[in-house]
């Protein structure tokens, strides 16, 4: 069924309004771009809030705004990825606390930056290449599934969908920097806080019962099951899980990974950066949010399913609830704000990737300390590499859609996190407490862990098996998996290998030390 028929001419203008406001708010709040520094660091002059909130946003996206609701809406979804905000909580804590300190002992635009400091060149090359690869496949799929709900409400190419998206996100970029990007992030955060509680009311005003019913319902289904005590290493959403490896993830990932860790140097002060990083654990506020929404949806649709009316669309992706919702149950003007907010939140994620490819990138072969006539012809270099990332990142997005049939390439693409997580929190820990670590022990520790990864995970598998190359039986005999309902599956989920690769990884650093240069 095509839904654009319901978007009207209002909600367009509504959109294009929304996104106009943005642009010009984005403009407004640029300050001075004269240096590298103004525009990679925001001249670090930004209120920690800001930067909190934009945190906040860029760990919700549109993916978390629309994905969300469908796992809970599909069936057994639950609270329990809930309990993965314990690990969060605790590493963005000690992120706060420890990290931030050594960031901001002298000027540095990276944790890779760091690395390279106190481990040599080499080191902060192999971080940055490791970053890029993680950056290029993760925000793809982000544009991906933000390119869905956009093309839910209109008759556009789905691959024109997202070259919209990526074209936004240059300008935005390119505008004014780490400013531009973090104040339309606040922008987004606002509108996302606002949108999720008036969505949430909007479905229990339409329930007979209000809220009883959507407890009924949710009770029932045993939605609201947050804790879950199971030892089975399969599982991934557990407590134990919670405690032991999540927090080795998000330490990497707030920590250590660019797109998070570039809004911490854009803080006045090393205090200031601290309370943002620590303040933006309110992001699981928004996420248990987006979870009663999808409650909410459950119980609003279960006349449609018991009567067998519910979408069809449904079945085929459960990140169509959400933005279907929104168009076809939503007052004229109103679902043109929502879905703006849904766009935006795309266009905000990967115009903070494209800030910290760009800054990774010109590290590499410049020295951004430098003044004068190198500094403005870095931060030329700089808008160039915004750019061409922009279209790289855009492209890839576009080629991943081609390969939707035969690959899910959500699944395949986030998994990358599991790839690059440990590795890259593993040489930070050898940078921050053993320095003699040496490059090539740190390579070797990458490559183990990938190689354990790729053990443990059915990724290349089942490309293999969607292109007919390999059966389900030859992968099991293979590798370390199960054949479940005629699929592949883990037998030890990955999270578990992120504390594992972490160590391995900063083992093999330090086992090989670096040789001393003889005087």
């Amino acid at each position: 069924m095509d839904y654009h028929g319901y978007f009207t001419s209002l909600d367009w203008v509504v959109v294009g309004g929304y996104l106009l406001l943005t642009t010009w708010v984005g403009h407004k709040l640029k300050g001075k771009q004269s240096t590298i520094k103004d525009f990679f660091l925001g001249g670090r002059s930004l209120p920690w809030l800001a930067v909190s909130g934009s945190i906040i946003a860029t760990e919700i996206s549109g993916v978390t705004f629309i994905g969300v609701p469908g796992m809970i809406y599909a069936a057994g979804g639950d609270f329990t990825y809930l309990q993965w905000g314990i690990g969060s909580i605790i590493a963005r804590i000690l992120v706060g606390i420890f990290f931030v300190r050594v960031f901001y002992q002298r000027e540095i635009y990276s944790p890779y930056d760091y690395m390279g400091n106190q481990l040599g060149e080499g080191a902060k090359r192999l971080a940055t290449i490791i970053f890029m690869i993680g950056g290029i496949l993760g925000q793809s799929v982000r544009v991906l599934v933000a390119a869905l709900a956009l093309k839910v409400v209109t008759p556009l190419d789905f691959n024109e969908c997202i070259w919209i998206i990526g074209l936004f996100a240059i300008g935005w970029t390119l505008m004014g920097g780490m400013r531009t990007v973090i104040w339309t992030d606040v922008m987004q955060f606002f509108l996302f806080v606002g949108a999720g509680l008036f969505s949430l009311f909007w479905i229990l005003s339409n329930l007979d019962g209000g809220w009883t019913q959507m407890w009924e319902i949710g009770n029932r289904e045993e939605k609201f099951t947050f804790l879950n005590l199971t030892r089975d290493p399969a599982v991934g959403f557990t407590l134990w899980v919670a405690i032991l490896a999540v927090p080795f993830q998000n330490l990497s990932a707030f920590g250590v990974d660019q797109l998070n860790a570039q809004r911490m140097f854009c803080c006045r002060s090393a205090k200031d950066a601290r309370k943002a990083m620590i303040t933006s654990s309110a992001a699981l506020l928004l996420t248990s949010l987006m979870l009663v929404v999808g409650v909410a949806l459950f119980a609003y649709y279960e006349p449609m399913r018991i009567a067998g009316l519910e979408p069809g669309i449904f079945s085929v992706d459960n990140n169509y609830v959400f933005p279907v919702w929104i168009v076809t149950e939503l007052p004229v003007g109103l679902r043109g704000l929502i879905l703006a907010g849904i766009f935006a939140a795309a266009i905000s994620s990967l115009d903070s990737i494209l800030a910290a490819l760009s800054q990774t990138s010109l590290s590499l072969f410049r020295d951004q300390k430098n003044q004068g006539q190198q500094e403005k012809e870095n931060l030329m270099l700089s808008r160039c590499l915004v750019f061409g990332w922009g279209i790289i990142l855009s492209f890839f997005a576009v080629e991943l859609d081609s390969l939707r049939g035969k690959v899910n390439v959500v699944v395949l693409a986030f998994g990358m996190i599991s790839y690059t997580t440990g590795p890259m929190l593993g040489m930070f820990l050898a940078s921050l407490l053993s320095p003699r670590a040496s490059t090539w022990g740190l390579t070797l520790g990458f490559s183990l862990s990938f190689l354990l990864v790729a053990y443990l995970r059915p990724d290349f598998y089942q490309v293999l098996i969607n292109f007919e190359l390999i059966s389900v039986e030859q992968a099991v005999e293979w590798n370390g998996l199960k054949k479940t309902d005629g699929q592949l599956a883990p037998k030890i989920n990955t999270a578990w290998a992120w504390p594992v690769t972490v160590f391995l990884t900063w083992g093999c650093g330090v086992l090989i030390p670096r040789k001393e240069k003889k005087s």
